[in-house]
């Protein structure tokens, strides 16, 4: 039995009765559950949301068929603490996760806490994860400890470099004239990264010309091979973080490389749902689409700001969602919802008991359902991200002044309000432009009392992250190309 097997025997799951699914009127009976989740794409980079370019024909096709939601947001405005908003419905400080981990980085999620993948596995499910994981690169923190019967993937992001650490497989496929010795010996360089299936590394370097293909072939074998049992395939592309790469097919030399990328991941989608409409099991089906942050190349128009920002360009997304018979075709929901919040709608569409510990997120099977009526469960959505911010209903209240938070103005003429915070009308000002706090004092009272009330609960309720475990004797994980620091001199005295 491999440690991961006997760690998901063994860990105190924590799952109470009292905490079980809502139980709703008319419930359908539990989907497939298919998670697209997109690294660096933009709101203003799909078709669905105005783009003319690049071509995004299948997800267009998606929203047609299923929902879209415009007012969609990430749990953090980088990698690590958005996938762990999204796998454990928890905002990322309250399990003391770093905002993005490196292959250096000497802790991950904690197995103890519940992922979606836990959650379903205990519902009989069966789980992939195929893609970007980027929770923890070493036991107990791959996704194989994480409720994943099996992983395929790059395991951060495609910027990064190798860790020594990392088991090597015994038919590991070597590239680019490399040698198991170089390997063992430490060879480390940037963009330079592992493909792993489950605990091992397989290929290195990874050709990223063809990671969105192969991470699309592997998830329709998975769906073809587990058509017939209810299953969780998590699908975190590696695109279109840099450095982008496409395969022949999509290589257009009359595009820019992001267009590239992009029209490759939408082929990507569209091949998932022919997959899932042949098999048969459409209408057994629900697959979410999202982006785990805004664009960092591409575009995150008409929003403010991209990538890093807690301005919407950085943190609300574009998102569908597609059931057939059960989300209303070619609709739009504009109500706030976000990726904490599928850990409790998922518990409740698929019979999965909540973790006892708490959680951040809200049941929006309303929302998705098209249920007349149906309003946002988030009061105030806030998030501590960077200087932090909170979206409450049409507001967006930031606590801190303009021109201090990163991305502030694209505009080289713009002149930052001197108010003290900034509120936001975001539906008649999509772009965040005209600060309106001195204009609505109490708004701004109330939200700022309960970004307040937010940060002392999360303070004072943090979890651990976990130690992940390192052989002894393998070479050190720095970064390549940085010295190792040396430990300060001591004062004369």
């Amino acid at each position: 039995m491999t440690p991961a097997r006997l760690r998901f025997l063994t860990i105190p799951f924590a799952f109470l009765a009292c905490c079980s699914a809502t139980v709703y009127a008319a419930k359908p009976p539990r989907p497939n559950v298919i998670l697209i989740f997109i690294d660096d794409m933009g709101y203003g980079d799909v078709g669905f949301n105005g783009a003319t370019v690049p071509k995004t024909p299948n997800l267009d096709q998606m929203a047609t068929e299923g929902m879209k939601f415009t007012d969609f947001y990430v749990g953090c405005a980088v990698c690590s603490g958005s996938r762990t908003a999204l796998m454990t419905g928890c905002h990322y400080q309250r399990l003391s996760m770093a905002p993005v981990l490196f292959p250096n980085s000497d802790r991950g999620l904690h197995p103890d806490e519940v992922t979606l993948a836990d959650m379903l596995k205990a519902a009989g499910y069966q789980t992939a994860c195929v893609g970007k994981w980027h929770l923890g690169h070493l036991p107990p923190c791959l996704p194989t400890y994480q409720g994943f019967d099996s992983y395929f993937g790059i395991p951060y992001s495609n910027d990064m470099w190798i860790d020594p650490a990392n088991r090597i497989a015994k038919d590991v496929v070597l590239r680019e004239q490399l040698t198991l010795a170089d390997l063992t010996a430490g060879h480390k360089a940037k963009n330079v990264v592992p493909i792993l299936r489950n605990e091992e590394v397989i290929e290195y370097p990874a050709d990223q010309t063809t990671i969105t293909k192969r991470y699309t072939e592997e998830a329709i074998r998975f769906i073809n091979e587990e058509r017939d049992a209810p299953f969780f395939l998590y699908l975190p592309h590696t695109m279109v973080h840099l450095p982008l790469a496409v395969s022949k097919a999509f290589d257009n030399p009359d595009n820019t490389l992001i267009t590239n990328a992009i029209e490759e991941v939408d082929w990507s989608v569209g091949e998932i749902l022919n997959t899932v409409k042949a098999a048969g099991i459409a209408g057994e089906t629900l697959i979410v689409f999202t982006s785990d942050n805004g664009a960092a190349v591409g575009s995150s128009l008409p929003l403010r700001a991209k990538k890093g920002s807690v301005y919407d360009g950085g943190i609300r997304e574009p998102t569908l969602m597609w059931w057939p018979g059960k989300i209303p075709a070619d609709s739009v929901c504009s109500e706030v919802a976000a990726s904490i919040d599928m850990m409790p709608t998922l518990s409740g569409l698929c019979d999965g008991a909540l973790p006892k510990r708490r959680i951040d997120g809200k049941d929006i099977w309303p929302l998705m359902n098209g249920e007349e009526n149906a309003k946002s469960p988030h009061e105030a959505y806030v998030l501590m991200h960077g200087p932090g911010t909170v979206r409450s209903g049409k507001w967006k209240f930031y606590p801190w002044q303009e021109g201090k938070g990163k991305q502030s103005r694209d505009n080289a003429d713009w002149e930052p309000s001197p108010d003290p915070v900034q509120l936001y009308d975001t539906v008649a000002d999509i772009g965040e432009t005209t600060n309106l706090a001195s204009q609505h004092p109490e708004v701004v009272k109330r939200l700022q009392t309960a970004y307040d009330s937010h940060v002392a609960e999360i303070t004072a309720n943090q979890r651990p992250t976990a130690e992940m475990l390192r052989p002894t004797g393998v070479p050190s994980p720095e970064r390549p190309g940085v010295p190792k620091r040396q430990p300060a001199k001591k004062k004369q005295t």
